[in-house]
């Protein structure tokens, strides 16, 4: 059952039958693989360890091992320990390195490689692997290992007994029913989901007949994907033994930015339906719902700033919200009352908190907060740590950054163009956005005249605003160092802004 269990189910499930390298129980490469010491080291150099046994630092450098390590090549694969000499390039019928004058001058490397991969690492023990010096007409040396195997072997009168005790189970259900199996529900209502949720519910899957019922996830017509992104299912194939206690199957929903957005936009809803085929059975299908309780998380600042009611009342179908709410841009707020509810409660009471904004708040109350935002509740005496966190949390996962990519510096910032490309940064930033970096500095401006207390610096509060409104939790950059200077760029622009006397 076990090998039933992890092989030609897991082959079914996957729709593959095909049998690859890995997939034997043993398999041995070895040849001319052609690989080199690594070219950090001069080849006089290697020639001259080569040559002294010295293979201690040309092991490190062998571009096989580094390559492997990486992960790059012969994942999987084993090799013994080089304790041997490089075995190229030698002058044929010699003893000697190839240095001769007319010759190509390579440097020493161990190209004839012997590795392997088992199934079991158990059944491969290495006894030796070394180098011979005979024959020596090539420019190679050979290498030869010598392994203990253990190996699969067919017992004739054990598989006749299985094969026998296979057809008599074979016969003894050739007449009963089709596959069958049952569930203790076949919808899941997730309620209300937030942003941020991750909320799991299971589904409990029998076998009510009396053959094996082995199952999986498949996609629906026309579609190559099982369920939604916002959706993971697990497992998506099993087996089901008859007489077996219930399996469970668990089904995820994420609400995260990017689902928030499109939910936001109205191109997503929380629903599906999924289809559990049993093979050589019926299919079941299973419905998801859920609903989203509409949060300023996920949003973009130029929506936010035209309500004035809580975000949470505010439908999230097109229609209906352009039947309740003037879209002209000129009943737009400056800033979202979010923002400045959160910044009004930091003002107030947080701006001498020690480490401010260094400190993380708790993750229950961050929650409410986030929930008190989107509902317009009021605040409860909340941790200060708390509320810096969702102010920062709740710049970073705005569905467009504050400050655009297009408006990243594109040259090296110094003290002698900064002043100008801040002031055009200022007046290049779309209006909405401007208000809010405008509010947000000034903000940390004053939250700096107490840096004493609060343990802030202009620096710190740079790499904040930076990774808050440059950044956000898409993470918009990549590592290339290009970004990274435009990165640096864009910090230098918000320390200067936050240090000079006027913006």
């Amino acid at each position: 059952r076990e090998v039933i269990r992890s092989g030609s189910l897991s082959q079914w499930a996957t729709g593959t039958s095909m049998v690859g390298v890995a997939d034997h129980d043993l398999v041995f490469w070895f040849g001319d693989l052609n690989y080199r010491i690594d070219e950090s080291m001069g080849t006089e150099q290697v020639l001259q360890f080569s040559e002294k046994g010295l293979i201690g630092e040309l092991r490190d450098l062998d571009q096989l091992n580094i390559e492997r390590k990486e992960g790059r090549v012969f994942e999987g694969f084993e090799e013994g320990f080089l304790t041997f000499p490089p075995t190229y390039k030698y002058q044929p019928g010699t003893e000697m390195y190839e240095q001769r004058p007319d010759k190509k001058l390579r440097a020493p490397a161990w190209c004839d490689r012997v590795l392997w991969m088992a199934q079991e690492p158990s059944h491969v023990h290495q006894l030796t692997y070394n180098r011979s010096e005979i024959p020596n007409m090539s420019d190679h040396k050979a290498v030869y290992s010598t392994m203990r195997l253990t190996i699969k072997d067919v017992i004739p009168a054990r598989r006749e007994a299985v094969y026998g005790e296979v057809m008599r189970l074979l016969d003894k259900f050739e007449n009963q029913t089709l596959p069958m199996v049952g569930f203790d529900r076949t919808s899941l209502d997730f309620g209300a989901l937030r942003w941020g949720d991750s909320v799991t519910l299971p589904i409990q899957i029998t076998n009510t007949g009396k053959v094996v019922a082995q199952f999986r996830f498949v996609p629906k017509l026309d579609e190559l994907v099982l369920c939604k992104p916002w959706m993971t299912v697990s497992p998506t194939f099993g087996m089901l033994i008859p007489g077996e206690p219930p399996a469970t199957i668990n089904f995820t929903l994420n609400v995260d930015n990017v689902i928030a957005n499109l939910i936001n936009a109205g191109r997503e809803v929380l629903e599906d339906i999924l289809i559990l085929r049993l093979e050589n059975g019926r299919d079941y299908y299973i419905t998801i719902k859920g609903s989203y309780a509409r949060s300023c998380f996920g949003m973009a600042v130029d929506d936010l700033v035209m309500y004035t009611e809580p975000i949470r009342n505010v439908p999230l179908d097109p229609i209906k919200r352009s039947e309740k709410y003037d879209p002209n841009p000129s009943a737009a707020l400056c800033v979202p009352k979010e923002l400045w509810r959160i910044v009004d409660a930091l003002y107030e009471r947080g701006l001498q908190e020690p480490d401010l904004f260094l400190t993380p708040g708790y993750e229950e109350e961050v929650k409410m907060i986030r929930e008190c935002l989107d509902t317009g509740a009021p605040f409860g005496r909340f941790h200060i740590h708390s509320m810096a966190e969702v102010l920062v949390s709740f710049l970073s996962n705005l569905s467009s950054t504050i400050v655009p990519p297009t408006l990243f510096p594109v040259l090296e910032i110094d003290s002698q163009n900064i002043q100008s490309f801040s002031r055009r940064f200022l007046e290049e930033l779309p209006p909405i956005h401007y208000n809010v970096f405008v509010y947000v500095i000034s903000f940390f401006r004053e939250a700096l005249l107490y840096r004493e207390t609060n343990k802030l610096s202009a620096a710190k509060v740079a790499r904040i605003c930076c990774n808050s409104m440059v950044v956000g939790a898409n993470n918009i950059l990549d590592d290339s160092s290009q970004s990274m200077q435009r990165r640096a760029g864009m910090q230098l622009i918000i320390l200067h802004l936050l240090e000079t006397n006027s913006i």
